[in-house]
C-alpha cells in the first residue's frame, strides 16, 4: 500500500488527492510540497477524497511483466491485465489504474462509468500489497 494515496474499504474506499487553496487545482498522486499548476502563485494544499466514480477516457492491454520496482514473483505465471485512464469530472483530472481481475479490454468502452475499489497488487505469506482498481459499475466481484 502506498501511504496517503487511498483510504477506507468496501463502499467507503476512495483515492486521496490534494487541492490547492489558491487555484483549486486537484492532484493525484497527491502533492504535498507545492502547487503543480504553473499559472498559480501557490497556496496551501489540503487532502481531499476523490470521486469514487468516473468515465473511461482510454484503455489498453498490458501484456508484459513490468520491471522492478513492480512487485511480482518471477516464479509465477504472468497474467495480462487491462490498464485504464479514468476521467474524474468533478476534479477535472485523469487517473490511471488497473481494472479488476476478469475485466478485459473487450469489456471496456470509452465513456463507460467505472468505480474505484480496493484490490490486491501482490501477496505472500506475510504481506498483502493493496492498491486501487477500476470496476465497471453494476459489476460485482
Amino acid at each position: 500500500m502506498v501511504a496517503g494515496w487511498f483510504a477506507g474499504d468496501g463502499e467507503d474506499f476512495h483515492l486521496l488527492g490534494t487541492r490547492c487553496a489558491a487555484c483549486a487545482s486537484v492532484f493525484f498522486p497527491r502533492e504535498d510540497a507545492f502547487c503543480r499548476n504553473p499559472g498559480c502563485p501557490g497556496g496551501e494544499l489540503e487532502e481531499v477524497p476523490l470521486s469514487r466514480r468516473g468515465r473511461v477516457w482510454s484503455y489498453t492491454d498490458s501484456r508484459y511483466r513490468p520491471p522492478s520496482p513492480y512487485v511480482s514473483d518471477p516464479e509465477l505465471s504472468w497474467e495480462p491485465y487491462a490498464l485504464i485512464a479514468v476521467e474524474l469530472e468533478s476534479e477535472r483530472i485523469v487517473v490511471l489504474g488497473q481494472t479488476v481481475p476478469g475485466v478485459t479490454v473487450a469489456d471496456l468502452t470509452v465513456g463507460m462509468e467505472v468505480e474505484v475499489v480496493p484490490g490486491v497488487l501482490s501477496e505472500d505469506a506475510e504481506t498483502t500489497w493493496t492498491t486501487w482498481q477500476w470496476r465497471p459499475t453494476g459489476v460485482t466481484a
